[in-house]
């Protein structure tokens, strides 16, 4: 989840809202990759997840990431909380769970060894202190009360509010991990065009990439548990948002509905404000209840952009959130996905020609089949398989166009990026499958088995 955000003045203007939104805009040639994805660790030797502290936890893999690969500290009332270098940050999920979020990059094969050089430090430091990470949707054995919490005033407020408004939420905070890509925008119209094939293509993403089959111990009959805790979490802020599909979609219309999202908190000194179930247009008025009289900067519009959770999203740029956490190959192969699919304009229109006859009912319940069945998932004579193969196909066009080579000329393109998901087309598995096929085959429903098979 977001750190802070800082910078920007008082808002005096509504049009200020959208405009910020449009602020992201960029020229073709300054569109970047911005990767990020998070990861369970554990104890190798009691199998339990990371406390915060303690000799091993998480702020020992922080410190010893900090100490030895010169990552600077971010800390939170004392707390080390986070790690910066190079435009990119290292933060910490509510039960500890460790996430990388990479920098803006040029290139697939640029961010891809970005999230290769990152996960072979953390490898470092772990080993030596017998920890363990794996990357999977959810955690596969762990109860609600296994997990730790971690000093952020941001998690607090939100684990107290959870539970208000759907049934779901802390299980989402504390036990799930996802990969994701932020991707930029040319234009209002550009960005509409690559909102609206994000939300309708992402059930095929989440069932691409479905990873999470096992929950408290045992299959949940789920390929997605993690896809599954997204629809009961809070409906005001989460889902498939069917009015982007309506006339008049734009930066305004989704200002608009980011103000009629209830608040969480406004962050003032290094502290979080409980502003729980309140509303920003108050704040906009000076009638906040939690800052009476005091009406909001831009960097409260940027944190408050940061607490609405759709299937893509819009801040100064498009993220990407349907896929869960995977093994170490799908993290480079869900931003060539995305990439592939909407950075060249002939892919974009495919893309979009593929998806633009659906209606929302349609959307809907592919993202629900997507949770429940993954490739094998079929909705009103639409078969997840062959969707996911024309998606495949489209992005690899669209890689192979952009034409963007590796270091040296070595690679010619960013389209070997995609071997792991034309594999689970050819199989017609992904890996919810192969994990389940394991447990039910040579792990002999021993569960615990997963962490030596599938740790990074």
């Amino acid at each position: 989840m977001s750190i802070p955000q800082s910078g920007g003045g008082p808002i005096e203007r509504h049009e200020q809202l959208a405009q910020f939104l449009a602020d992201g805009c960029k020229p073709r040639d300054q569109w970047r990759i911005g990767t990020e994805h998070e990861k369970f660790g554990y104890c190798k030797d009691t199998l339990q997840p990371l406390p915060y502290a303690g000799e091993r936890s998480v702020l020992a893999v922080l410190e010893g990431l900090k100490d030895r690969y010169g990552w600077e500290p971010i800390e939170e009332a004392g707390n080390l909380i986070g790690l910066k270098k190079d435009g990119a940050n290292v933060s910490l999920e509510p039960g500890g769970q460790l996430e990388l979020s990479g920098a803006p990059l040029e290139s697939i094969h640029q961010t891809c060894d970005e999230v290769n050089e990152h996960l072979r430090e953390v490898k470092a430091v772990a080993d030596e202190i017998g920890v363990g990470f794996i990357g999977l949707g959810a955690a596969p054995e762990w109860t609600h009360e296994q997990m730790p919490v971690m000093p952020k005033g941001r998690y607090k407020l939100m684990t107290d509010y959870m539970d208000r408004v759907g049934t779901h939420g802390k299980q989402m905070m504390y036990r799930t991990c996802t990969v994701q890509v932020n991707l930029d925008f040319g234009s209002e119209a550009d960005m509409v065009q690559k909102l609206r094939v994000a939300l309708a293509l992402q059930p095929v993403a989440t069932a691409l990439f479905a990873n999470s089959p096992f929950f408290e111990g045992k299959p949940n009959s789920h390929k997605s548990w993690r896809s599954r805790i997204w629809r009961s979490l809070d409906d005001s802020r989460t889902g498939m948002l069917p009015w982007v599909f309506e006339e008049g979609m734009g930066f305004e219309r989704w200002a608009e509905w980011v103000l009629d999202v209830p608040m969480y908190f406004v962050y003032r000194d290094g502290k979080y404000i409980n502003a729980l179930g309140q509303s920003f247009r108050d704040f906009l008025k000076g009638e906040l209840p939690a800052l009476p009289g005091e009406k909001p900067t831009l960097s409260d519009w940027a944190d408050h952009l940061t607490t609405v959770f759709p299937e893509a999203r819009i801040k100064q740029f498009i993220e990407m959130r349907g896929a869960d956490g995977g093994p170490w190959r799908r993290l480079c192969a869900l931003p060539a996905f995305w990439v592939g699919l909407t950075y060249d304009q002939s892919a974009l229109d495919a893309a979009w020609d593929m998806v633009k006859g659906w209606d929302a009912e349609t959307r809907e319940a592919l993202r629900v089949a997507a949770s429940e069945q993954g490739l094998q998932a079929e909705v009103n004579g639409l078969k997840m398989h062959d969707l996911a193969r024309q998606a495949v196909e489209i992005a690899a066009s669209g890689l192979k166009a952009r034409a963007v080579p590796g270091a040296g000329g070595m690679v010619a393109d960013e389209t070997h990026f995609l071997n792991a998901l034309h594999e689970s087309v050819e199989s017609g598995k992904t890996p919810a499958d192969e994990l389940l096929d394991a447990y039910h085959g040579a792990w002999n429903g021993d569960l615990s088995k997963i962490y030596k098979e599938f740790s990074y």
